[in-house]
């Protein structure tokens, strides 16, 4: 298994790209099919609509949610193909990495005029990481 870091970098490589080429405002299946497909041609494992069970109150639940993109078993990706991101969206994505146990996700709104303005790194205890990347608890404020 590659380092999360090197994923995530290819992963928003190919998500430029692909936002470069195609431009935004087609459906989000669209860009998750060319992103799944881009991943894997650069050798990644790529998992789409993957079923997440977790358990809560002592209950398990089988596909609790589906993630995007699972890639390489380590990195969550949800995809949006909206105007704006809004808060919720980030919250959402550290509930599924928390339910999940995965330490490092992405959300890519292809709808934006730019993928900078669409792109944001969600984390969920990961402690590797540069000092320009966001953790946890700044998102968190950041989105109240």
């Amino acid at each position: 298994m590659r380092d999360i870091e090197e994923v995530a970098r290819i992963a928003v490589d190919r998500g430029l790209a692909i936002h470069q080429g195609l431009g935004p405002g087609l459906l989000e299946s669209v860009y998750e099919s060319v992103l799944a497909d881009s991943l894997r041609q650069h050798g990644l494992e790529v998992e789409r609509q993957k079923p997440i069970d977790f358990t809560f109150g002592g209950t398990l639940f089988r596909e609790g949610f589906r993630a995007d993109l699972l890639v390489e078993g380590c990195l969550i990706i949800e995809l949006k193909s909206i105007e704006r991101l809004a808060p919720v969206h980030g919250k959402q994505l550290l509930t599924y990495l928390r339910l999940a146990d995965q330490p490092l996700g992405l959300i890519m709104n292809f709808g934006c005029s730019t993928f900078k303005e669409g792109l944001r790194r969600v984390v969920n205890n990961h402690v590797n990481f540069a000092s320009s990347r966001l953790r946890v608890n700044q998102i968190a404020r950041n989105e109240r």
